[in-house]
């Protein structure tokens, strides 16, 4: 098999697009024209095709996945989720096998830019400024696949929960005294921030007033 052109791509960086006498195409990176010593008119055996097929197909897994991180923060499950999730074709392949999503987790972790227990670190001051509780805060370290090792360090970030709550009393009142309902209300929207009873219960009675 030889390759009948070699150019750089247009439209994305660091791409490289390979034409095969064939008429198929192969695109890859830079590392790849450089690492394989890639030229216009040279042989590729069978074994070299492949081989350079599949360092094509994992330098645009790495690509992606730091394409990924760059969006948005995210912990390694949520990563390789998503780099092998089945597209909305179904006739369409996942993006990377799970082998190429871990190894590209891997190599993210190695550079720094993948880092869990940072990344636990983060969502619990995220959602300790939105004036939610530590139940609310686990519940987020499970949905987004945190390792449990992390938890208790990251839960160190949240603040006391008598800080949140009276932040929210103060701001749902106003200084007034609330009604029953009014109470309830706010004790029950206290607990879907992921406040426990006893802290809600404690706060009530610190603004002056208590539920039955």
């Amino acid at each position: 098999m030889r390759i009948s052109k070699l150019e750089p791509s247009k439209r994305v960086r660091d791409r490289w697009l390979v034409w095969l006498d064939d008429g198929s195409l192969l695109r890859v990176t830079e590392n790849e024209v450089v690492s394989f010593a890639l030229y216009a008119g040279i042989e590729l055996s069978d074994g070299d095709y492949d081989r350079l097929s599949d360092a094509a197909g994992r330098s645009a897994v790495r690509g992606k996945a730091l394409d990924l991180l760059a969006a948005r923060p995210m912990s390694r499950w949520e990563l390789i989720r998503k780099l092998t999730a089945q597209p909305r074709d179904r006739e369409k392949p996942p993006l990377a096998t799970r082998e190429q999503a871990e190894e590209a987790a891997d190599w993210l972790e190695r550079l720094g830019y993948l880092n869990d227990a940072e990344y636990a670190r983060t969502v619990a001051r995220h959602y300790s400024a939105k004036g939610c509780g530590e139940r609310k805060v686990r519940d987020e370290f499970f949905r987004r696949g945190i390792p449990r090792e992390y938890w208790e360090e990251a839960l160190t970030e949240v603040e006391p929960p008598e800080n949140g709550v009276d932040a929210f009393l103060r701001s749902r009142f106003q200084g007034r005294v609330p009604d029953k309902k009014e109470l309830k209300r706010a004790s029950d929207a206290l607990a879907r921030r992921g406040y426990r009873w006893d802290d809600i219960n404690e706060g009530l009675r610190r603004y002056g007033a208590e539920l039955d």
